[in-house]
């Protein structure tokens, strides 16, 4: 018998989380493609492994059973995907690096000059991911190391170096009430509609809409925004206000915009995350290597 091993992530994360939601919400889909996947793979196996009720999924007997060999076969499955597309990239001399919008700051070009000059046989292909998936590629196995912003959905599962810090700032329209302060507190933003990213991206979504900092009640979705250019645009036409790291006062500078920083809410951490597969790939930790020696010799401010 042959089993797609998307039925077994499906089936992982709705074992672990006890819930079809949270499981959506974990791998970045809709609840329905969870609960279609879940239902062929019961139909590919011949067994029931979950019994639905209000409160959520419990395994039934056959389901504990498949539950105890998944993660194993699962991880093996990855481990070798990663493994797999690692080793042709070390055929090649190319190094994978995956980010997410402005990555590690104004030190990413001398990260990637000081890893070329250490390896000038090698190529540095930079990859951009969007917001759906802030792993940077590292949960597909398409990149052997990424500069992310923590914390993501699943960063448990990767060996990573912080590189530093950098404030939640807030983006809203010029014409905004608040927009001539020169300090917001957070308490006055709690009425005000945010724009998101999709409702899939779970607890990502949640740390860029302030929810870690206040009621989860307070928080309004005034538009949804999947990249840089659909938050900017909604924004700037006044569909709602966004938290971002403050270096975007410096990235995306747009009429109609303006950036303030905010009391009361702590700040976006930047990092270097990479696979367990990675770890002997002697280029990924020099890499690293040149991450945290730049980011050293030229800490932020605030």
């Amino acid at each position: 018998m042959d089993i797609d091993t998307r039925l077994l992530r499906y089936f992982v994360a709705v074992a672990e989380e006890g819930h079809v939601t949270r499981a959506a919400q974990r791998l970045y889909v809709s609840q329905p493609a969870v609960t279609k996947q879940i239902k062929q793979l019961e139909q590919q196996l011949g067994v029931q492994l979950f019994v639905r009720t209000r409160t959520g999924m419990t395994l039934t007997e056959p389901g504990r059973v498949f539950a105890e060999h998944a993660p194993v076969l699962l991880a093996g499955w990855e481990q070798m995907l990663h493994a797999t597309k690692s080793g042709a990239s070390r055929a090649g001399k190319l190094l994978r690096v995956g980010f997410i919008a402005s990555a590690a700051n104004e030190f990413t070009p001398e990260i990637v000059a000081a890893f070329r000059r250490a390896h000038p046989g090698w190529r540095v292909d930079m990859r951009q991911f969007g917001w759906t998936d802030p792993s940077a590629g590292l949960a597909e196995g398409d990149v052997d190391a990424a500069l992310v912003r923590l914390p993501f959905p699943g960063h448990d599962n990767y060996r990573r170096q912080e590189l530093f810090t950098e404030p939640r700032w807030l983006a809203l329209p010029a014409d905004h009430p608040l927009a001539g302060s020169e300090e917001i507190e957070l308490r006055e933003l709690w009425e005000e509609p945010f724009v998101a990213s999709p409702p899939e991206n779970g607890w990502w979504r949640d740390f860029w809409i302030g929810a870690d900092a206040r009621p989860a009640a307070t928080a309004v979705i005034g538009a949804i925004a999947r990249n840089t250019d659909e938050w900017l645009t909604a924004i700037a036409n006044g569909f709602g206000i966004s938290f971002t790291p403050a270096s975007s006062a410096r990235y995306y500078p747009r009429p109609g915009i303006v950036y303030r920083p905010v009391r009361g809410i702590g700040p976006s951490r930047v990092a270097v995350a990479w696979p367990a597969a990675s770890e002997g790939n002697p280029m990924v930790r020099d890499f690293i290597r040149c991450c945290a020696e730049v980011c050293a010799a030229n800490p932020q401010e605030g």
